[in-house]
């Protein structure tokens, strides 16, 4: 039987669950967007079960919006293991809010780490909103600053050349229940644009996403990378026409 450790807060939230057919590579590795994927899934459990989901601050004309993400690949689950995706609120800092994911193979290994970065947006004016005191409440139960991933803190280099593209057209089965392209979607789309033989031999072992701005439906969606070194590539997402990113990347590969 796993031995799961003492929860170190209870905020905290974990699910089980397979990897299945549709999630893995031609190496039946999981896929990083399917991963990514169960993430988001737990954290979406885990906001329900607080009350603080998209649909409980409906009537407060509020949302959750992702800003950054940081993410650690020690190692890719396989076909049919299963694995504990673990996550938690982990703190505020001013108008934002942080949230860090881990993901548990057999024996408890650590698969996977990730932290991010959220805030609340203002669904009318579509400007940043102040986080509610019935929120903010939920801070005296956070786990301790030591048992927390480092907030997910970068800078890009200056993207000055495409070597690899790819163009997306933003489809009504790509969007999330805000009617946007689903976050998921712009990480698939940057590891898209990619060399052949980086996809086919290697495999992601970290990146930083930074989320700009919003993508719709039937938006045009270019994907570009740039080689950085040969372990490393910067990736852009925007619209044609409009000189602000949708996103932007560094993965690195092993």
């Amino acid at each position: 039987m796993q031995h799961i450790p003492h929860p170190i807060s209870p905020l905290e939230y974990s699910e089980t669950f397979a990897v299945r057919t549709y999630e893995i590579d031609h190496c039946k590795r999981a896929t990083i967007p399917a991963l990514i994927r169960l993430m988001q899934e737990a954290a979406m459990q885990n906001v329900i079960q607080l009350g603080v989901s998209v649909w409980d601050l409906e009537a407060q004309n509020i949302s959750w919006v992702l800003l950054r993400k940081s993410m650690q690949v020690f190692r890719l689950p396989g076909l049919g293991e299963h694995i504990r995706v673990l996550t938690c609120p982990t703190g505020f800092d001013r108008r934002f809010t942080y949230r860090d994911y881990k993901i548990f193979g057999a024996d408890e290994e650590l698969l996977i780490q990730s932290s991010s970065a959220w805030l609340l947006m203002d669904m009318v004016s579509r400007r940043m909103a102040s986080i509610p005191p019935f929120i903010l409440d939920f801070e005296s139960k956070m786990p301790a600053p030591e048992n927390c991933l480092p907030r997910p803190d970068f800078r890009f280099p200056k993207f000055t050349e495409a070597h690899f593209t790819k163009v997306f057209e933003v489809n009504w089965h790509d969007l999330d229940f805000n009617l946007h392209l689903n976050n998921t979607l712009y990480i698939q789309w940057m590891l898209e644009a990619m060399p052949h033989e980086m996809l086919q031999q290697k495999r992601v072992a970290g990146m930083e996403v930074l989320y700009r701005s919003e993508s719709r439906w039937n938006d045009v969606v270019h994907s570009e990378t740039q080689v950085l070194d040969e372990h490393t590539y910067l990736h852009r997402l925007f619209k044609k026409g409009e000189e602000k990113e949708l996103a932007m990347a560094l993965s690195k590969w092993v």
